[in-house]
């Protein structure tokens, strides 16, 4: 069977959130959101080998939350660092060498369906990069912000909606190609906001397949409030 790793970087502080403890350890029904998470990821049985890279002080706690759980994959908890980068390329130096493919997902997306795994896994077999993303609704404006207030910007232009995508993980690849991508930008000096931005400046191609709306990334205390409102959803079967 080919090797599908999967990387979760948890490392993040989520100051964003306000709360007392980083949003990946906030709980959902007395859950962590990585745990629901996880349980996502683990649901694809195409998946063999799970990472999740977190912060140093937080391994035994989070090994201890996983230990619970029936997955039938095997998954390790590795240090992270210190930016998402940082721990998604920590993640990849345990990654086997006969891997396949290798799927970066968001740790605070705990409602990514396995269908939507599947579909990206299978388009990055086919194209070799795949991202979930979703058509943007509102229109996007291009501004800068030089010589203006710290709330105020410029419009520089209209974006077309027609050639935007808001980006979503799962983002899978193939393993040497991502593995090369990460090379480069280590030697350059480069940091992306996702994996496909290192994969994108190597001149590759990367398909995006349809997300939804549903698999938001939890970063606000609003989007705890929603979350919660899908998983009653879910429960009702809606």
């Amino acid at each position: 069977m080919k090797r599908i790793a999967a990387i979760l970087p948890a490392a993040g502080l989520g100051t964003r959130m306000g709360a007392d403890k980083p949003k990946q350890f906030l709980e959902l029904e007395g859950v962590p959101i990585v745990v629901h998470t996880l349980r996502r990821i683990a649901s694809c049985p195409a998946i063999t080998d799970i990472y999740v890279a977190t912060r140093g002080d937080e391994v035994a706690w989070l090994e201890a939350q996983i230990q619970g759980e029936k997955f039938s994959q095997k998954v390790r908890v590795v240090r992270g660092g210190d930016t998402r980068q940082d721990s998604v390329g920590q993640a990849l130096r345990e990654v086997p060498a006969d891997a396949e493919l290798i799927l970066v997902h968001d740790a605070v997306r705990p409602f990514v369906t396995r269908e939507q795994i599947e579909r990206v896994i299978a388009e990055a077999r086919r194209c070799q990069a795949a991202i979930l993303g979703i058509p943007a609704m509102d229109t996007i404006k291009e501004v800068k912000r030089a010589s203006l207030p710290e709330d105020v910007a410029l419009i520089t232009a209209t974006v077309p909606r027609e050639r935007v995508v808001m980006a979503q993980t799962p983002q899978v690849f193939q393993a040497a190609l991502f593995r090369e991508a990460f090379a480069r930008a280590v030697q350059d000096g480069v940091t992306a906001s996702d994996e496909a931005g290192l994969v994108e400046r190597m001149g590759r191609d990367v398909h995006v397949v349809q997300g939804s709306e549903r698999n938001i990334k939890i970063t606000r205390p609003s989007d705890m409030d929603l979350a919660r409102f899908y998983l009653e959803l879910e429960r009702r079967g809606a």
